[in-house]
């Protein structure tokens, strides 16, 4: 299986992403959804893909810092 093709519980991908389950849970509340993209595997089991926890880090990496030379 490659990574694209992997899937988290809620539990894991909060623990992936460094946040509680609470926390995609608000997340996933607000509109529009502020966390990272998800889909249900039956009416109550939320999954979220390695990739797309992946690609919502990658989006929220601040620029570096540019050094000032004195």
């Amino acid at each position: 299986m490659n990574e694209q093709e992997h899937v988290l519980t809620e539990t894991r991908a909060a623990r992936y992403v460094g946040v509680s389950p609470a926390v995609l849970r608000l997340w996933r509340s607000q509109t529009p959804a502020q966390g990272p993209r998800y889909f249900r595997a039956g009416s109550k089991l939320i999954r979220y893909r390695v990739h797309d926890l992946n690609e919502w880090i990658e989006q929220r990496l601040s620029a570096p810092a540019v050094m000032e030379s004195r």
